[in-house]
């Protein structure tokens, strides 16, 4: 029988779920048949499902799938070796920040064998776009992905996002471009006009961006409008030392350049000229 295979970053509860649902059994009596104890109640993405580290191995046996291969892919995942009791799982919530986001469809499919599009992971620092079909998943109150093919900055923008994992700084210079815009973005600054055009395109393209409860299009594709510009911005950081023997204001004229503004002149209290003037020195 072919195997169910983990997406890269999954969260643990979804794979189960995939993997019961391959078996046409629910979660519950997957593990009940297991022999694993489920404790509390939950449910994906809002909560995550915690497994013993008897309760994993358990797993790797039925999906026959190595443990080395299935902690690499659940990050969630105990690893071999740390304490804990016999096999049981409980369910623990999590907050906002921290909950999975919907994977892309067609990489589902792929994975459960054509059982469900349906999936959840813990998407990491230097991948918001897949790659090989081109959806996104902005926020984790969507739970299906934004196509982007037809915006083609996007594309360019994943392969540029890339290219920052090779830099030593590359994940904190991402965190911080991505702070910084984020607030550009709210505070409707420097990039509004092109934000709002990028925008208007994906709603076209995703009409349930306008369908999803009490959240708007606005703050659910927030992190898919702003992609391009932090990615440029996170580039631009990653390379900062070349500036230091220069002043903050020489800084904020190329880094204007870099973003394509023929007119950048952000306050001292802008969220990018307050990084400068307090890690400058």
């Amino acid at each position: 029988m072919s195997r169910v295979r983990p997406l890269p970053y999954e969260a643990t509860a979804s794979y189960l779920k995939r993997l019961a649902g391959f078996y046409r059994l629910t979660l519950s009596q997957l593990l009940d048949g297991c022999g694993i104890t489920l404790n509390g109640h939950g449910t994906t993405p809002t909560a995550e499902l915690a497994l013993s580290p008897a309760a994993a191995h358990h797993i790797t046996i039925l999906s026959r799938i190595p443990m080395r291969h299935l902690t690499h892919a659940l990050p969630r995942l105990p690893h071999p070796g740390s304490p804990g009791p016999g096999p049981t799982a409980h369910w623990k919530p999590l907050d906002a920040l921290h909950r999975p986001v919907a994977a892309c469809t067609l990489c589902t499919r792929r994975h459960s064998q054509g059982t469900t599009g349906a999936a959840w992971i813990h998407r990491p620092w230097h991948q918001l776009v897949c790659p090989r079909h081109h959806q996104a998943t902005p926020d984790p109150r969507l739970d299906t992905p934004v196509h982007t093919k037809t915006v083609p900055e996007l594309v360019t923008a994943r392969h540029a996002h890339r290219r920052l994992l090779r830099h030593p700084r590359g994940k904190s210079a991402w965190m911080t471009a991505r702070a910084i815009t984020t607030r550009w973005y709210d505070q409707q600054q420097h990039l509004t006009e092109r934000w709002h055009h990028r925008l208007n395109q994906l709603i076209v393209l995703n009409t349930h961006l306008d369908r999803v409860g009490n959240a708007s299009a606005v703050l659910l594709a927030r992190d898919l409008v702003i992609y391009p510009e932090t990615v440029v911005l996170a580039r631009t950081l990653a390379a900062l030392p070349r500036y230091r023997t220069q002043r903050p204001r020489e800084a904020l004229t190329a880094i204007g350049h870099r973003l394509g503004l023929s007119r950048f002149t952000p306050t001292t209290s802008d969220a990018l000229a307050t990084y400068l003037t307090r890690t400058r020195h």
